[in-house]
């Protein structure tokens, strides 16, 4: 006879294993669904027949689009069911990359199959995945030139940021004279320097550099200030003790407890730097993604803007996601507290 503790034990294991089982059949189940929603998109763009006043009817740039996701999609849930960890993550973000497939099939059937959307406006995904194929050379040269101003404009704001920063939060002699000006002149948007910029410096890309910079200083110098002050005094008075200078305690301690609160600051000035960016390019540059989508868009070219805003939108991610990889690596014991 089994006592009523073995019982209820053996009772959990029990129930313990079937969740297990309906986890696994779950997760087998939701690598199906990006197939399904890629499936859906594609059947869409072939059975039904593009509305008769559809321009450019022979471009089939979707279609070998949405077959080369369909492709990758079955591979990787064939590939999910020999291993656990990429069944796991390609599970999780299942519902995500099948709804992308039913969203890409509404925008199909609102734009190319009805015109129930302005063609000029919004025109078929086909004509805007056309503009990679017909601009490629153009736009690769357009993405070196915002790289190049962006980095640029990043290493400078980046540096002149931690320094004041460091300055502000630090010494009170320092900030006493400079968070007054901080606090006048960083809550001004970039944009707003232009003027001033262009007389500043001969060339446009001086000025462009110094709008994004200018963006980037503002945030990093508010949050590495922040991050210094907010250091616990307890860890200064231990090191003191110790027999630490002034400049130890800030290099070993001040400034390393800080790393998150710049990091952070670094996450929001790139963001904000994108909007910076946009608004450099139109001071007289003749390449960019910037410029080229403001062109376009004084053309009525309307597929050509929503190719460059998704080259931007993919740009701004991998930026950001490799800022958080390097963020990750080096504050391995805060990894998770803020994700991307």
């Amino acid at each position: 006879m089994l006592t009523y503790a073995e019982t209820e034990g053996f009772i959990r294991m029990s129930e313990g294993l079937q969740g297990e089982k309906n986890r696994k059949l779950q997760w087998n189940y939701r690598t199906v669904i990006p197939s399904a929603g890629l499936l859906i998109a594609l059947l869409t763009e072939v059975m039904i027949p593009n509305h008769k006043d559809t321009k450019y009817t022979d471009l089939t740039n979707l279609r070998t689009v949405l077959i080369a996701a369909l492709s990758i999609s079955l591979l990787l849930c064939l590939l999910s069911l020999f291993i656990p960890r990429l069944r796991k993550r390609y599970a999780y973000e299942g519902w995500f990359i099948g709804g992308s497939g039913i969203f890409v099939t509404l925008i199909n059937i609102l734009t190319a199959k009805t015109h129930l959307l302005p063609q000029l406006y919004f025109p078929s995904l086909s004509r805007v995945f056309n503009v990679y194929i017909e601009d490629r050379d153009f736009l690769l040269t357009c993405i070196l030139s915002s790289f190049t101003l962006l980095v640029e404009g990043l290493i400078i704001g980046t540096i002149a940021g931690v320094i004041t920063g460091i300055l502000v939060g630090w010494s009170k002699s320092w900030s006493y004279w400079i968070y007054p000006i901080i606090r006048i002149l960083g809550p001004i948007p970039s944009s707003t320097w232009i003027p001033l910029a262009l007389i500043i410096f001969s060339a446009p890309k001086g000025a462009a550099i110094f709008l994004i910079a200018f963006g980037v200083w503002f945030q990093i110098t508010i949050l590495t200030s922040s991050g210094i002050q907010a250091t616990k005094k307890s860890y200064f008075e231990v090191s003191s003790t110790l027999g630490a200078s002034s400049l130890q305690n800030l290099f070993h301690i001040a400034i390393p407890d800080a790393l998150p609160s710049i990091f952070l600051g670094f996450f929001n000035a790139t963001c904000s730097s994108f909007v910076a960016l946009m608004a450099a390019e139109m001071m007289g540059v003749k390449s960019g993604l910037g410029w080229y989508i403001n062109w376009q868009k004084e053309m009525i070219a309307y597929p050509n803007v929503y190719a460059g805003l998704i080259i931007i939108a993919g740009f701004c991610y991998l930026f950001i996601t490799l800022q958080f990889k390097v963020r990750d690596k080096l504050l391995k014991w805060q990894k998770g507290v803020i994700k991307w």
